[in-house]
């Protein structure tokens, strides 16, 4: 299996979209991603996190991550079809990690 980075990325910081949402929006938001990882099973290593402002040479757009897992790139779209974060006007970003070399 070959593991992926994910970013969640959007206009807005997922600091500001807590800090804009009432709790039944936020109930229903978490609600999407817990389905979403349901779905997602096994091909889920890792829920993430949203993430606060970066620092030096971060990308401001970057709100979240995840780490996935799949045979393929392929396979690993199958899994981000309907994903919650698209859903709601987001982009999603996917990196693959690669071997160290020599280990």
């Amino acid at each position: 299996m070959t593991k992926f980075l994910v970013l969640y990325k959007s206009d807005q910081s997922a600091r500001e979209q807590i800090a804009q949402s009432t709790p039944e929006a936020l109930a229903a938001g978490m609600q999407a991603w817990m389905d979403w990882a349901g779905r997602a099973g096994a091909a889920l290593v890792d829920l993430g996190s949203p993430l606060g402002p970066g620092s030096v040479n971060a990308d401001g757009g970057v709100g979240g991550f995840s780490i996935l897992q799949a045979d393929s790139a392929g396979d690993l779209q199958k899994v981000l079809e309907g994903h919650p974060h698209t859903a709601s006007g987001g982009t999603i970003e996917v990196y693959e990690f690669l071997a160290m070399p020599g280990m």
